[in-house]
């Protein structure tokens, strides 16, 4: 009897000791992590970088994901206790974190738009800052995003080691992580549309040959019915102008990018010194025009700022060629492809000037961050065209044409793979 208590006693104090040290090694293991402590995400041309302020060095691997795109972030022995929230940007629409194993987490950003990372790099601490890591990621084509996606592409300070990747269990907490079925995409969003009728208040635009009829009052109705038929599709739609008012061109172009539209389309009516001319037209920026007519017509609309009074000087050329130069890289290529389901519709229903897609270097086409088109509804010194543009009948069958091609645009596969 006197033994087997000695054994409880021995038994029960081994028992105590055995899971003081487990609790021990337990919290070493967790006071050992590194704690991440925030995150931020800075906005640039064409590129954004995402900070995070770390309170010591990690081991860390950067990769994308595709269907739906995402950049994924692991930390490896690291902790973060506050949520992360995705900064004001155009590349990075929302983040989550979750427990890739017992001691990595996992960051997920999910893209509005194909990137390449850049670079990846831990910096060390400064007089003012802690250990920082540091992720640059640039646009990039669909075709070059795709031909960097999964981990064997990762950046990491780790080498000669197992991927962290790789680590991730089979445990519900880790596949929320990497699925790509519905439930983990975000909403679709409701697209804006920033509709820029032309002209207005001192600013006439063209004049119509015959019934004196006023491109600024064209335009602003055709906004008008463009408007509605597109908020019946379910778009948020704005209008540069709604009343008789002048707006400086590229004031014009602050609009749209204040209501970050994800399409912008100017509207006008056309004039010519040949009254036979006639027929739509649709243009989209080029740093050259296509033809002498393009040329002509883009230094005419260009003019309009000088009766604003507002002086762009400040604006060196060198700078407007990058913000063209910028569009021609992203927005050039969606511009034109709406254009060409402009086309496409409208060649439907109304009659079209040869080689209707052109080429102009209209101030309103260089929002380097916005796809872009002006339409030329047809010509004001036609006297059969001008008595169709004031018809509301006319531009309603323009307008349902229009809002057809907005919709084929949107749907377009490379283009909703954005959204």
């Amino acid at each position: 009897m006197a033994m087997n208590k000695i054994y409880d006693i021995f038994k029960q104090k081994a028992l105590v000791f055995f899971e003081a040290l487990v609790f021990c090694l337990l919290f070493s293991v967790t006071a050992g992590a590194v704690n991440i402590t925030n995150m931020r995400i800075g906005q640039q041309v064409g590129s954004v970088r995402v900070v995070f302020d770390a309170d010591s060095k990690f081991d860390y691997e950067v990769f994308l994901l595709s269907d739906p795109k995402r950049l994924v972030v692991d930390a490896h022995n690291a902790d973060i206790k506050k949520a992360l929230s995705a900064d004001k940007n155009n590349l990075i629409s929302s983040t989550r974190v979750g427990k890739l194993n017992e001691h990595d987490k996992r960051v997920v950003f999910d893209l509005q738009k194909p990137v390449l990372i850049k670079q990846a790099f831990m910096l060390e601490p400064s007089k003012n800052t802690n250990w920082r890591l540091v992720i640059d990621l640039v646009v990039s084509s669909e075709r070059d995003f795709s031909n960097k996606v999964g981990v064997k592409y990762a950046l990491s300070n780790k080498t000669g080691t197992k991927n962290l990747a790789s680590k991730a269990t089979s445990t519900s907490k880790s596949n929320w992580l990497f699925s790509s079925d519905k439930a983990s995409k975000p909403k679709p969003r409701q697209k804006i549309i920033v509709l820029d009728p032309g002209h207005g208040g001192k600013d006439p635009g063209a004049v119509g040959a015959y019934g004196k009829t006023f491109e600024k009052n064209v335009t602003l109705a055709m906004g008008k019915e463009l408007k509605a038929e597109l908020e019946k599709k379910g778009y948020k739609v704005y209008l540069t102008r709604s009343t008789d008012i002048f707006i400086p061109l590229r004031q014009r172009v602050k609009i749209a990018q204040k209501y970050k539209a994800d399409l912008f389309m100017s509207l006008h009516a056309d004039s010519a010194t040949n009254k036979k001319a006639k027929g739509l037209s649709v243009y989209t920026l080029s740093e050259t025009a296509s033809d002498k007519e393009a040329a002509a017509l883009a230094e005419r609309e260009n003019k309009v700022d000088i009766i604003g009074g507002v002086d762009f000087s400040e604006n060196s050329k060198e700078i407007n060629d990058i913000l063209i130069s910028l569009s021609q890289t992203d927005c050039r290529n969606k511009s034109s492809k709406f254009a060409a389901y402009v086309v496409g519709e409208m060649r439907k229903s109304v009659k079209l000037v040869g080689d209707t897609h052109r080429f102009a270097g209209f101030a309103v086409l260089k929002a380097p961050d916005i796809p872009s088109a002006l339409l030329e509804m047809g010509y004001l010194s036609n006297k059969e065209e001008e008595n169709f543009l004031k018809q509301s009948s006319y531009r309603k069958k323009l307008a349902s044409s229009a809002a057809t091609a907005i919709d084929k645009y949107f749907s377009d596969p490379e283009i909703a793979a954005l959204y």
